[in-house]
């Protein structure tokens, strides 16, 4: 593994640029990766990254050599505690990064269990929606334009590895995608909905979950096929939007599973 004492190291100066960069990462066609855990995931999930960069007092921790062992040793430099306090401005305790090309699916058929996002725009709800939208089962989510990007570092830090374990397309036009789509789409509103519970959430669908603020657009759901309001006898005015997409998600999966019996 080379050990990098000049900055003028071309794959640490584009580590860098990514990092600090959003405009930097969608022309690049790549993203960044924190830690050991997202890279672990992605190596499992697509291989070995284009370029790791660890910090060097952590070369013999576990954790860490059992990651590394499975990339090129090529591929990999390794950098001082204070250096990469400086370029990466991220804690010490991340120990290790990666450079990966930002996934780019090409959408075949759709799925049959979806999830459509209308306009979020708070990083960290976007990566626990795309969490709880791999653990759900979940296998293809569609994005408006107006969403966070979902391959920021932030919204990849929430996420947990979730992307990995989906079919992510963004800049969507959720409303000719949902004029067009052949199954259920489920518009999930705070009120006027059916009860989530007594709706029938089986076959193929598309669950719509729209902005923190406003929620989804008229138009959304308008096309839905239908709405759904989450039951909350609490008497408090809404759950945000990452909570909502668990219980309606995991509703689902309740349903599905009682029906493969």
């Amino acid at each position: 593994m080379p050990r990098i004492t000049s900055t003028d190291n071309p794959r640490l100066k584009q580590a860098v640029r990514l990092i600090a960069s959003s405009r930097e990462r969608r022309k690049a066609g790549l993203c960044v990766l924190e830690g050991a855990h997202l890279i672990a995931v992605y190596l499992e999930r697509h291989g070995a990254p284009e370029a790791v960069i660890a910090i060097d007092v952590y070369a013999d921790d576990p954790t860490l050599r059992s990651l590394l062992a499975g990339i090129p040793s090529s591929r990999v430099l390794t950098i001082s505690a204070p250096a990469w306090t400086e370029l990466t401005q991220l804690p010490v305790e991340v120990k290790v990064l990666a450079v990966v090309p930002t996934p780019n699916p090409t959408l075949e058929r759709v799925a049959e269990f979806c999830l459509l996002l209308e306009d979020l725009q708070d990083p960290g709800n976007v990566g626990s929606i795309l969490r709880t939208a791999a653990a759900a089962g979940v296998a293809q989510v569609f994005m408006s334009r107006h969403c966070a990007f979902a391959w920021s570092p932030k919204v990849l830090r929430a996420g947990q590895g979730g992307h990995f374990h989906l079919e992510i397309f963004e800049d969507v036009d959720l409303l000719a995608w949902a004029q067009s789509y052949r199954g259920t789409t489920v518009a999930a509103v705070t009120s006027g909905g059916e009860s989530l519970f007594a709706a029938d959430l089986r076959g193929p669908l598309a669950i719509a979950i729209g902005n923190e603020g406003t929620g989804l657009s008229d138009e959304l759901r308008g096309a839905a096929s239908r709405r759904v309001t989450i039951p909350m006898p609490g008497n408090f005015e809404s759950l945000n939007a990452a909570a909502a997409v668990a219980v309606c998600l995991f509703e689902c999966v309740r349903q599905r599973a009682t029906r493969s019996r």
